[in-house]
């Protein structure tokens, strides 16, 4: 009987460890579910004014409605699903009260150079957001053609000479005065992978029960 006990040892640590992964990862989804359900209410909640001191911290993904003009541009490489390459607008709002900011317009071809021939009065519904765009693979923006890789707020802001806030528009009227389509935030670009994690720990849970049977057999056929 003391033969067997190694191999049972091995077998319910093993099993009890994985099963004790998988459900925290079945804890994390619930998590994750919840958090993601409050960024969507925060996003579609009713639009307000501008805050006087936006904080990343505070006002990630607070819906705005801001009237101004609209002038200057720079270009994010970017790619959209069944549209191909092109290019995030990021341009300056200069709102009815004065303040500079940076408006994310949306996403122009690249068979389209500019779609901003003037400043342009314009009403803007859309959401505040700081991306975490950076890393250390990220070139440095092409500054002579206004070409950037990333959307880097305080560095735009600096080169643009505006606030360090960035505003993505939902939707901009006149809507017929801009090619770029809006590309509202949202929480599709937020990895919830936890239900996956949780099916692999299951799942080797499984295997490593079935080795252990294995192991067992294989020492009962010895000693047979």
């Amino acid at each position: 009987m003391i033969r067997y006990l190694p191999p049972l040892l091995v077998g319910l640590v093993g099993c009890a460890i994985l099963i004790s992964l998988g459900v925290w990862q079945v804890q994390r989804l619930a998590w994750k579910e919840s958090l993601l359900a409050e960024i969507e209410a925060k996003i579609s909640a009713t639009p307000g004014p501008l805050p006087a001191a936006p904080d990343p911290a505070l006002h990630t993904f607070l819906p705005v409605e801001a009237r101004g003009t609209v002038s200057d541009e720079l270009r994010v490489l970017a790619s959209v699903k069944r549209r191909g390459p092109g290019y995030r607008v990021i341009s300056v709002l200069t709102t009815d009260e004065g303040r500079r900011i940076l408006l994310d317009r949306g996403f122009r071809g690249v068979e389209t150079k500019s779609d901003l021939s003037e400043p342009t009065a314009v009403s803007v519904t859309g959401n505040l957001h700081w991306p975490d765009e950076i890393d250390s693979f990220t070139p440095p923006p092409d500054l002579d053609e206004g070409l950037w890789f990333a959307r880097d707020v305080p560095a735009m802001a600096e080169t643009l000479d505006t606030e360090p806030t960035l505003l993505v528009a939902r939707s901009i009227a006149p809507a017929d005065r801009f090619i770029a389509e809006p590309l509202p935030v949202g929480t599709d670009g937020i990895p919830n992978d936890h239900l996956q994690y949780a099916v692999t720990w299951f799942s080797l849970c499984l295997v490593w029960a079935g080795m252990t049977g294995l192991w067992l057999w294989r020492i009962t056929r010895r000693t047979g």
